[in-house]
């Protein structure tokens, strides 16, 4: 359906659908259905990602080969997702929690994010992650192993 049948609330609460699908995805492992919210040519972006870590995954071959292993690596749930009002209804601001487990370590991960996603007939077009690398570093036990799982 287009946007110009929908109504701004309409757009915003399908934006944002899209958004709560993709933590739910992420959370329960399902990367199959997690790639099928993303536009063909999506872009996922990591700002504040450690030095060796990818800027950016484009495309959903790409982004599917990114986070297929994500699941093997870390059990997580989100909490606490509050989104913040925009102008533009296909743009999500959103500030929520992880808290879960790296898989091998059995160390903790619970990250704090601010996602800046913009969608497009409802499927995410473009997502800058932000997040503590930190975080990730600690979980996966060093620096090198992080950097070694976002080229797995």
């Amino acid at each position: 359906m287009t946007n110009q049948l929908l109504t701004q609330d309409e757009i915003r609460t399908r934006a944002q659908e899209a958004f709560k699908n993709h933590l739910k995805y992420l959370s329960g492992g399902d990367i199959e259905a997690w790639v099928n919210l993303w536009q063909e040519d999506g872009v996922l972006e990591f700002p504040y990602g450690p030095a060796g870590f990818p800027e950016l995954k484009e495309g959903k071959a790409e982004l599917f080969d990114y986070m297929q292993n994500f699941p093997k690596h870390f059990e997580v749930q989100f909490t606490d997702l509050e989104f913040h009002l925009t102008a533009d209804p296909e743009l999500v601001i959103a500030e929520f929690k992880s808290f879960g487990k790296h898989q091998e370590t059995g160390n903790p991960y619970n990250q704090t994010y601010i996602s800046v996603v913009q969608t497009k007939d409802g499927l995410i077009a473009r997502y800058r992650d932000f997040w503590n690398p930190l975080v990730a570093i600690e979980s996966v036990g060093s620096m090198n192993d992080a950097v070694r799982f976002s080229e797995n």
